[in-house]
């Protein structure tokens, strides 16, 4: 059965200070691969992995001024996202991240919505109580 992380349990911290309003957050984790070929052969015979690059975004309702200041700074910071299922959590940390961009949205009938990217130099996940997996 799948565990399913609940937003409104779970929460984001941004250099170890708690982040107030997200709304969401995801990331992408790419590993280049390449196939290798037996000469004269179509069948693959093994594959090696090179670079990883990891890209995410927080979704902030209106703005969050911690975010706001390292957007325009230039600085490294760390971002940790603690997932929670009733006993089960899952920690995902983002080290080493430096933003990309920033979109600001104001929608009829809505709130509004900064969305922050980011890259980062690696992401780590943890689980309590039993194994954790890195990626």
């Amino acid at each position: 059965m799948p565990t399913i992380f609940t937003a409104n349990s779970s929460s984001i911290t941004l250099n170890g200070q708690p982040v107030d309003g997200v709304q969401a957050i995801d990331y992408r984790l790419v590993r280049q691969q390449s196939s290798v070929y037996a000469l004269g052969s179509p069948e693959r015979v093994t594959t090696y992995y090179g670079a990883t690059s990891v890209e995410g975004r927080i979704v902030v309702a209106s703005a969050t001024p911690a975010l706001d200041a390292l957007a325009g700074s230039g600085e490294a910071f760390q971002v940790v996202a603690s997932l929670i299922h009733g006993q089960t959590s899952r920690s995902v940390a983002f080290d080493e991240c430096q933003f990309s961009r920033k979109e600001f949205t104001l929608g009829s009938g809505g709130h509004a919505e900064t969305t922050y990217f980011f890259s980062a130099t690696r992401v780590r996940e943890e689980e309590s109580g039993g194994a954790g997996a890195a990626a």
